[in-house]
């Protein structure tokens, strides 16, 4: 199973401004922290903007910081939100065309490693994963601000 870009950035710009705290960064600075596309980036700020997890203001004084605190975004409904589809295998999209569907079981056993792999994510908070915000903040080449 592989997550999207999409996902990927979406956890990363989150774990960005948690470590934060209440400064505002802006898609550039995040996007040449990490090394990663500002277009990419900008898409999954609205889409996590639009979902409550990013407050996003434009303008002078303006930039991205985190809507909640790190421990009310759960990681499970942010991968459900961002992720387009868990289509894993041919026969858990809407054009299946594959002839041993009626018998195969594999769908089943695919089905239940999803549901297992969502479930663990379901067991964890961003806070969870900025746990060491100063580790963080070195690794990513920030300016030391006060751990919370």
């Amino acid at each position: 199973m592989r997550l999207t870009y999409q996902t990927d950035y979406a956890l990363r710009l989150l774990m960005f401004l948690a470590v934060q705290g209440n400064r505002r960064s802006s898609i550039h600075e995040v996007a040449e922290h990490y090394g990663i596309s500002e277009n990419h980036l900008m898409k999954v700020t609205q889409r996590l903007a639009a979902l409550g997890y990013v407050d996003a203001l434009r303008g002078r004084g303006g930039g991205l910081r985190l809507a909640n605190t790190p421990v009310d975004v759960p990681i499970g409904l942010i991968v459900r939100a961002v992720e387009p589809d868990f289509a894993l295998v041919e026969c858990f999209g809407g054009e299946n065309s594959c002839p041993i569907t009626p018998v195969c079981q594999l769908r089943h056993v695919l089905d239940e490693a999803h549901t297992a792999f969502l479930h663990v994510l379901d067991g964890y908070t961003l806070k969870d994963l900025v746990a060491r915000p100063a580790a963080l903040r070195g690794a990513l080449d920030l300016v030391t601000i006060t751990d919370a």
